[in-house]
């Protein structure tokens, strides 16, 4: 009855509601490029030889938006309010995905990637920092767990529509679908957390990444929890997005299409998401939940390398949704990026956070680049898997536990 209860609260809750809805749109745009990399390149001409050099310009030139759009959306969440960062975010994105939809050129394209990523770079960071800080400290996970698990539906929901309709027509739909949900951005207040801490704290450090960085104690909080992100990203960065060619590689029978792997693996990902953050409330941990996620991701890519040769597609695509699967715990590291700092700079540490590690693509594909020439794509994916991973279980080794902590408090010299 009291489970019951907790879940009706968060469903009626209208912040949660838009929050999630917002993660929704922020998904589906976010997994557009990789879903559309081969045939829009294809329509302006690129050969395809070049569509994986190409691919990876454009792909950074997205997250390295994202990287100077999440210092942006979160100093501004922190200084002018998490609703304000809420909206300034989403009309950025939806303007330069419906402009995406008139490229010609890849400059273009790599320009206006960059402007929509500085746009998503807002949306889940400041989203969650609103939910965490509205909900009661018993339920975040419970209010994380959704949030994500129809956030993440958004990667389906592109799957789908990039099957239906061409490149230009998808960019134009995520763009249009983003204004809609402006709408509903009126009826979410601004969280009493935020409120208070304008109103009676005018004094205090508010979104300074100066600030942030100056104290060793909150720099090692913050490099922790980068770690333990970096390898969600590794599955939605290299291994779905260059699918066709991994599973060439492996001697896969039958063609794998970017789109529909991308989408199932972000349907392992909203079931992972969903569940991870369900059971950390049933342990009363995010710690060992992100811990137990972590290994079973490596499984299944273990399984991925070694069992796929002269297999099916479906088995194939069946694997991209364990992997998915064991990558869901998205939602609970934003979530734990963001109880891990005081209400002053938790919107600037909550959206920097997560795209550090979307940034991480860059020095993940540049080591790719690097090793694919001598060793093949294969193998060069492999090593990258293999330092990404050691590095995660390493961060997640020295990462505090945040379960049930209270939020309503200041970060002070």
């Amino acid at each position: 009855m009291k489970l019951e209860k907790e879940w009706k609260s968060i469903f009626t809750n209208m912040a949660v509601i838009v929050v999630a809805l917002g993660y929704f749109v922020d998904i589906f745009d976010l997994t557009l490029f990789n879903m559309l990399r081969k045939s829009s390149l294809e329509s302006m001409g690129i050969p395809a030889d070049k569509a994986v050099e190409y691919g990876l310009l454009i792909l950074n030139a997205q997250m390295i938006g994202m990287l100077v759009g999440g210092i942006i959306c979160g100093i501004l969440g922190d200084k002018r309010g998490r609703l304000s960062s809420l909206f300034a975010s989403i009309l950025l994105y939806s303007l330069a995905n419906i402009a995406n939809g008139f490229v010609q050129d890849v400059p273009t394209y790599a320009v206006l990637r960059f402007i929509a990523g500085v746009g998503l770079a807002g949306e889940l960071g400041v989203g969650i920092t609103l939910v965490s800080e509205i909900l009661p400290k018993e339920t975040r996970g419970l209010g994380t767990a959704l949030v994500a698990t129809i956030g993440v539906l958004g990667a389906v929901a592109g799957g789908i529509v990039v099957e239906i309709f061409d490149w230009r027509t998808c960019y134009i739909i995520g763009g249009c679908i983003g204004l809609l949900l402006l709408f509903l951005r009126f009826k979410v207040h601004e969280s009493d957390m935020f409120d208070d801490l304008k109103k009676g704290h005018e004094n205090i450090q508010k979104g300074n990444l100066l600030f942030l960085i100056k104290n060793p104690a909150r720099v090692k909080r913050i490099l922790v929890c980068i770690m333990i992100g970096i390898p969600i990203w590794y599955v939605a960065g290299i291994l779905m997005p260059f699918s066709p060619e991994i599973a060439k590689e492996l001697g896969v029978r039958g063609d794998i299409m970017a789109s529909r792997t991308i989408a199932i693996c972000y349907l392992g990902l909203a079931f992972g998401d969903f569940f991870s953050g369900v059971l950390s409330q049933y342990f009363r941990s995010r710690r060992k939940v992100i811990f137990m996620f972590e290994i079973l991701c490596i499984c299944m890519i273990a399984l991925l390398f070694l069992t796929t040769k002269d297999s099916s597609p479906t088995y194939y695509y069946f694997l991209c949704f364990l992997i998915g699967l064991g990558a869901g715990f998205w939602a609970l590291f934003v979530m734990v990026s963001a109880e891990q700092f005081g209400t002053n700079i938790r919107a600037t540490v909550a959206t920097s956070i997560p795209n550090f590690v979307r940034a991480s693509i860059l020095p993940m594909s540049l080591l790719l680049t690097q090793l694919r020439p001598s060793m093949g794509l294969l193998q060069s994916t492999v090593i990258v898997g293999i330092i990404v991973f050691i590095i995660a279980l390493f961060g997640a080794a020295f990462l505090d536990e945040t379960f049930g902590k209270d939020l309503d408090y200041l970060e002070v010299d």
